[in-house]
């Protein structure tokens, strides 16, 4: 039998750790391969997806592909030094050392501060390249440089304000609670989400994007009959200025109770350039999302989410009384509870967060078939297949997925199972 030690915690992380990049891996070189093989537009959007325009998302899948190659390479190898060489107690020792105050709330609170702003700078050259190299080169990027370097700030502040609050009431509800701390966490930590979730399309959304209200017109008045013969309860109908960020397309409703607002970005709209969509598609793209409401998706989605916070912490409360775990990540003479849960939730949890990913990302399927059928019920089955063609060109969305990588990844199913789908009735190959 193996001796349950820190040696023996410490290559277990690993291991995990690689296994699940390696199975990444395999997943991708099958996509990259499947797209490579794949040179002629599928006989279903022949009449309706033009060959270049086919060739450009070939193109751009294929580029992304590399790209994630590279990304997920490094991400691996920086987790790999985090823990084979202890850059966490390292932290947490500078961080100890500089906190004059004293207490263990604040020294969370510095350490995670630095391990933050450490990974946000190395991590930055990536998300440069891929947003004025990659999405650039393929006419997707719309940020300047400076409204790229004060979009970054204003985030980091931001995310370090919220962090750090939110941080603090963790460590002082986890010493505080008792044996069954982790049921006044759970609590704790679905009411910020709810707060969150309430405060951040009214309060901080709108810090990095405008909003203006949908004109009066055809597609307004379209839209509030929707939402009146569907008992929606539509409060608000804005256009967000999606397209000072990026081309990309997209339109979701927010809100609580008898208060939901609806956002379209501004590239969803017709243009003259011929991309955007159509009043009767965007109609039917709102059809589909009032269908996730008709069916309580949102509801639903955030009650896997407590549950799943629910058993993060229940596991977390069992595994954090084990010094090995602290001692494999290098802390000998300390167990600060925010560290644990760090290493925890990130690393020790990582087979059980694969898991779930994989079923959400199932459960996430099934839902958006739903609500297509519940589009196509409203008779918007013609017009919401053009509009998911028109959004797949826009976008550039190779139609072509592996199923292994397609099963994995994908949270919305692939164009050609849509299509296939909406015009069946609306019924997926899973509901």
């Amino acid at each position: 039998m193996i001796p349950i030690n820190e040696v023996t915690v410490k290559y277990a992380i690993l291991f995990f750790l690689w296994a699940e990049y390696l199975w990444e891996l395999y997943l991708s070189i099958r996509q990259y391969k499947k797209g490579a093989a794949t040179t002629e537009v599928p006989a279903e959007l022949k009449s309706t997806m033009p060959k270049d325009t086919f060739n450009k998302a070939r193109s751009y899948m294929l580029a992304k592909s590399k790209f994630g190659f590279v990304k997920d390479t490094f991400s691996v190898l920086e987790s790999t030094v985090i823990i084979y060489f202890g850059i966490l107690p390292k932290v947490w020792d500078y961080s100890q050392s500089i906190n004059t105050f004293g207490g263990e709330v604040l020294t969370s609170c510095i350490w995670l501060f630095i391990l933050t702003t450490i990974l946000t700078i190395v991590d930055l050259p990536l998300t440069i390249y891929n947003t004025f190299v990659l999405e650039e080169n393929f006419g997707f990027n719309k940020q300047t440089s400076g409204f790229f370097i004060w979009d970054k700030i204003k985030a980091f502040i931001l995310s370090q304000i919220f962090t750090m609050m939110i941080s603090s009431v963790i460590v002082v509800t986890i010493r505080s609670g008792g044996e069954y701390f982790f049921v006044w966490l759970w609590i704790v930590v679905c009411a910020i989400c709810f707060i969150m979730y309430t405060i951040y399309p009214s309060l901080i959304a709108p810090l990095f994007d405008k909003y203006t209200p949908l004109p009066e017109g055809e597609l307004r008045t379209r839209i509030e009959n929707l939402a009146s013969q569907l008992k929606f309860p539509l409060t608000q109908l804005y256009v967000v200025e999606g397209s000072k960020r990026s081309s990309h397309s997209n339109a979701y409703f927010y809100g609580l109770f008898n208060s939901k607002r609806i956002v379209l970005f501004d590239t969803l709209l017709a243009k003259d350039d011929g991309t955007g969509c159509n009043n009767d598609e965007i109609v039917a793209v709102l059809s589909h999302e009032l269908g996730h409401w008709h069916f309580n998706h949102i509801t639903k989605n955030f009650l896997a989410l407590q549950i799943n916070l629910f058993l993060l912490f229940a596991g977390f409360s069992y595994l954090f009384k084990f010094p090995a775990i602290y001692k494999a990540l290098g802390f000998y003479n300390t167990q600060p509870v925010l560290v644990g849960l760090y290493i925890v939730v990130q690393y020790v949890m990582l087979p059980y967060n694969a898991f779930l990913s994989f079923v959400l990302t199932c459960l996430s399927r099934r839902f958006e078939f739903q609500a297509d059928s519940f589009a196509v019920a409203l008779g918007n089955a013609p017009h919401l297949v053009s509009a998911l063609v028109q959004l797949n060109k826009d976008n550039l969305g190779f139609p072509i997925y592996d199923y292994l990588y397609s099963s994995w990844h994908h949270s919305h199913p692939p164009l050609l199972e849509r299509i296939e789908a909406i015009r069946s009735g609306g019924k997926g190959k899973k509901d």
